[in-house]
């Protein structure tokens, strides 16, 4: 140390023959000020994967430095842990039963304390990613044997034998972990949340409880009988009624008669809620979707229950022992600490558990959890299984918008793809010429059995189940498939032209068919491509990939791959259309041939309604950026150039659009201004077009719905375009943009500083 206190230049460490030291500092500083809590640099040599195998100290997935209280099960119980009885006074053993109930439900939805990591990309930079961590639940990640089997009561079912209740219920709750795990591994989207489908050797199958039904309805019955006998005697009816009851030998469920009708019904409504919620997970697993209007059923018996669960609460608060007053992070309705849970002890007993204990949902996060859960299996069960590919893919990206869980898309998906065949019923090869505008070609060609077709058929189960993931999982694999369609296109873009050349040269009406259907499917595949082009980059908003130096380059792509998805749309439909005409027309009308019907299709107008809207935004984004009144973006990690490949280098190498590039990107944007902009204004034009379409779709409140927010943008983009016009040499006029009325396309907001 020097004589001022001050620590002496730290010495450079000199390069060697294979390797070079340099000062990395000032890129750490940058990092530091540009990263957000919670989140990672990811580079060529540091990524997620990487710093996920190294320890993190006190990460309850990583760091193995822990201290149980226990050693083992056996150990555990000889200490009383996991009574049975649960206590010998019989109110306090049904009370702290129902504690027992609550808190395993709250396990199901149970909260990591150290982040979940999931791949949901925030920015992007040089080489360098920034990578957002994420909280799990069971449901969507967390170990088994931290959440549900953290009850030492299901650890040894056996146990629970001389107690009906507790028996009953830990069979069920046995039962549905495992149906759940099989919905979820079935639809393979585990991984996508790395959801624990391993046992790991926990009891998932006990002895009988296939059964579990059967004893949890003997136990409901003598619940409901001992509910009606202590009504009866609450009210003092008659005499000989009363009489009736006592001569049936009914055991009261406790020993308080003033709490007898509170206890019963706090546990048949709990009981009934895990019957109807078994009930609906097996009926939706019955195939072709015949178990859906049964299931919708129980969810509606499901949601009820949970009405009367919240109600009981009161009542079981007000005669919990030492709670005053309701705690939010109560993972139980009365407040108290639930009896027979352990979750440190599994990690002992098994390797694979994560060391460190969790926090678990609080009782009334996991009620809101499996509302919502039921609300969105509600919307899988109502859907109607339209025999329509493209009504299918409409229902899913419909569905994504509620931000439903992995179950109930794991559900969504095995309703959709069973068997490799649409709803397990309809073959992907008919569902494909159906989309493609030939929905009356019978399957008797052998064409079908194309490698090629035979290819396309897969990539369309792919895409269905592609779209039932998260929307992180769903973009990255999206990018990724777009390479898969564009060589599938080219390959029958090939054997198109064999089969006209084939056709040329015979008179073959069957030869002359096939050339037919593979125009069609050819443009249909074509355009389907940009429509997943377009998802694609739809996703980036909803996930917050883009900074608002992006948005002048992903509305110019945009722009440019919604004029291709137009082009084949139109194209694709007008086939269709002459298709049709050729069929129904009759001689008598054959005058009329030169008749040409040049109208454009409400769908085409629809898109080009955002096709305008597109191009104005980006527009108006690069007159702010040329006329500097958005600072340029000033980082040490990448250029502007090198933000466009990263953004969009998986279109890129699919070619989508072709010739597309960023040089093309500078040429549209470099003389952008807003003189330019007033005299062409494109949001006039998305809103003239949107409000003419409207009565194309007055029957689709989607559509409809999605209009009228590409109306509202465009209406508030030209106001604010025209208000920046009218001040451009004014330095007080500060301009910003939300989403509040559109989800992709912003809205600017202009203000005087």
């Amino acid at each position: 140390m020097a004589e001022d206190g001050s620590l002496p230049p730290r010495a450079s460490i000199p390069s060697g023959d294979n390797s070079v030291w340099a000062d990395v500092s000032p890129l750490l500083q940058a990092a530091c000020q540009d990263l957000q809590e919670g989140e990672l640099i990811h580079g060529d040599n540091f990524n997620l994967f990487a710093a996920m195998s190294a320890l993190e100290i006190m990460d309850p997935k990583m760091d193995s430095g822990i201290a149980c209280t226990y050693y083992s099960l056996d150990e555990a119980i000889e200490n009383g842990v996991a009574p049975i009885p649960i206590s010998a006074d019989k109110t306090t053993d049904v009370r702290c039963m129902i504690d027992i109930m609550d808190h395993l439900l709250a396990c199901e939805v149970s909260l990591s304390k150290g982040a979940e990591k999931f791949l949901s990309f925030s920015k992007t930079y040089s080489n360098i990613s920034i990578v957002r961590l994420t909280n799990a639940t069971w449901h969507k990640g967390h170990s088994l044997a931290q959440t549900v089997y953290s009850c030492l009561y299901l650890l040894r079912p056996e146990r629970t034998s001389s107690h009906a209740l507790l028996h009953s219920y830990c069979k069920v709750i046995r039962a549905t972990c495992k149906a759940i795990l099989s919905v979820v591994s079935q639809a393979r989207t585990h991984e996508e949340e790395d959801l624990f489908t391993m046992a790991y050797g926990l009891p998932l199958s006990g002895d009988g409880d296939e059964k579990c039904l059967s004893m949890l309805n003997a136990v409901e019955e003598t619940i409901s009988r001992q509910l009606r006998a202590c009504k009866v005697s609450s009210s003092k009816r008659r005499v000989s009624e009363v009489v009736s009851y006592l001569v049936a030998d009914i055991e009261p469920l406790q020993n308080n008669p003033d709490l007898e009708e509170g206890y019963c019904k706090a546990l048949l409504c709990r009981l009934r809620f895990r019957k109807h919620f078994y009930h609906l997970l097996m009926s939706m697993k019955r195939p072709q979707g015949r178990g859906l209007e049964l299931a919708r059923k129980h969810i509606a018996s499901c949601i009820s229950e949970i009405d009367y669960i919240r109600k009981c609460s009161e009542f079981l608060r007000a005669n919990a022992h030492g709670i005053s007053e309701q705690n939010l992070d109560n993972t139980t309705a009365s407040g108290c600490q639930p009896i027979g849970f352990d979750a440190s002890l599994n990690c002992r007993l098994s390797a694979p558990t994560p060391p460190r204990s969790i926090k678990i949902h609080s009782w009334e996060k996991a009620l809101e959890y499996f509302m919502k859960l039921l609300q969105d299996l509600d919307v899988v069960c109502s859907y109607s299984l339209d025999p329509s590919l493209e009504a299918a893919l409409l229902f899913v990206v419909k569905f994504q918008k509620s931000r439903p869980d992995l179950v109930a898309r794991a559900h969504l998906q095995l309703l959709l793809v069973q068997d490799g065949k649409l709803y397990g019923r309809d073959p992907m090869f008919s569902m494909i010429t159906g989309a493609a505008g030939l929905p009356g070609v019978t399957e008797n060609y052998d064409f079908q059995k194309n490698e090629f077709m035979v290819q396309l058929g897969q990539l369309v189960i792919n895409l269905l189940k592609i779209l039932c993931t998260n929307a992180a999982w769903q973009r990255r694999k999206l990018g990724k498939m777009l390479q898969d369609w564009h060589v599938t296109y080219v390959q029958l873009e090939m054997t198109l032209k064999g089969e006209f050349e084939e056709a040329s040269k015979t008179s073959n009406n069957k030869q002359k068919i096939c050339f037919k259907i593979y125009q069609h499917i050819l443009a249909w595949v074509e355009e389907q491509t940009y429509w997943i082009a377009f998802r694609f980059l739809n996703l980036g908003f909803e996930l917050e990939l883009y900074s608002v130096h992006d948005y002048c380059m992903v509305y110019w792509y945009i722009y440019v791959v919604l004029i291709k998805l137009t082009e084949k749309k139109h194209l694709r439909m007008a086939m269709s259309s002459d298709s049709a005409k050729k069929k129904t027309k009759k001689k008598r009308d054959s005058f009329k041939d030169g008749e040409i019907d040049y109208q454009i299709p409400a769908a085409v107008m629809f898109l080009q309604s955002q096709i305008y809207l597109a191009e104005g935004l980006s527009m108006m984004f690069a007159a702010l950026r040329n006329e500097c009144r958005i600072v340029p973006l000033q980082s040490p990690f990448n250029t502007e150039h090198e933000i466009f490949i990263q953004q969009f280098e998986l279109l890129q190498k699919a070619c989508v659009p072709d010739h597309i590039s960023y040089v093309s990107f500078k040429e549209s944007t470099m003389h952008a201004n807003f003189s330019t902009l007033a005299i062409c204004d494109y949001f006039k034009e998305a809103q003239r077009i949107a409000k003419e379409v409207k009565s194309s779709f007055a029957n689709d409140p989607d559509t409809m719905a999605e209009l009228r927010r590409v109306e509202q943008v465009a209406e508030r983009n030209s106001i604010a375009l025209n208000v920046c016009q009218a001040g451009a040499l004014d330095p007080k006029l500060k301009i910003s943009f939300t989403f509040c009325h559109h989800p992709f396309y912003a809205t600017a907001i202009v203000k005087r500083s």
